[in-house]
């Protein structure tokens, strides 16, 4: 573990060197807060609209969590779709590319604590990206009413579908020298897991189950609704774990080669 801990703060704080991560990071928040904002305006513009019409029944509703917040999570969800593949795109292929990775494998230290270091120094970013977009519940619940549990619920879907990102990522990352066929790579396969479920909707029957639990919004959209379901959290567990033992094995490979 302590090989693990040194690996990842080496890492954490490159992170903060790295132009990238910065571009990340505004990126993610800019984008949340213009599909913020203009929900939140497109749901005052709805309340005033139904005051005027004298609806009192509709007014009651009207919820912060169903018309703001949900939709706002997903849209999160699609930038990071967009975002992780650049943040985790360097993690292997930069080392390999300056020569540093031959170093890193002969140095004592065994393949998981490398893949395990870098996971928890990418994975302590996301986070951290994912904990400042929590500024946008937080103005919800100073002007408004909010359910508190549901946001929290939607929050943790979101973070853990960012660290399943990150762990594809790491992967893609493993498997190439070049920084931007890591990032297309896994830019490709989180698309995948994304819309894999579409084919589902227009059948049915044993396929169409497995697809629609193989993807990632499914999970997510469950946890947006405030449940929060151990299947769900079991899922994205899963493919962490997955995704790690693959970028493992592609590490190992390269050691003995």
């Amino acid at each position: 573990m302590r090989n693990t801990f040194t690996i990842a703060g080496k890492e954490l704080q490159g992170y903060f060197v790295q132009p990238v991560a910065y571009v990340v990071l505004t990126v993610f928040l800019l984008l949340g807060g213009w599909f913020f904002f203009a929900m939140l305006r497109q749901f005052d513009e709805m309340v005033q609209l139904i005051q005027m019409m004298g609806q009192a029944d509709q007014l009651k509703e009207m919820n912060l969590n169903t018309r703001v917040i949900d939709p706002l999570l997903h849209d999160l969800s699609i930038v990071l779709v967009i975002v992780m593949p650049a943040l985790t795109m360097r993690v292997f292929a930069e080392e390999k590319r300056t020569g540093t990775y031959e170093l890193l494998l002969t140095a004592p230290v065994r393949t998981g604590e490398i893949v395990a270091g870098k996971f928890l120094a990418a994975a302590s970013f996301t986070l951290i990206m994912v904990a400042l977009a929590w500024i946008f519940p937080l103005i919800l619940m100073i002007f408004g009413d909010p359910e508190v549990g549901v946001m929290f619920a939607g929050y943790l879907g979101l973070a853990l579908l960012a660290l399943s990102f990150v762990a594809v990522g790491l992967f893609t990352s493993s498997l190439t020298q070049n920084q931007i066929v890591a990032a297309i790579s896994s830019f490709g396969m989180l698309i995948l897991l994304y819309v894999i479920s579409w084919p589902a909707e227009a059948g049915g029957g044993m396929v169409s189950s497995v697809l629609s639990y193989l993807s990632l919004p499914e999970h997510f959209s469950t946890m947006t609704r405030g449940v929060i379901d151990t299947t769900d959290i079991v899922f994205f567990l899963s493919v962490i774990v997955l995704a790690l033992f693959l970028t493992q094995r592609s590490v190992e490979s390269a050691r003995w080669r």
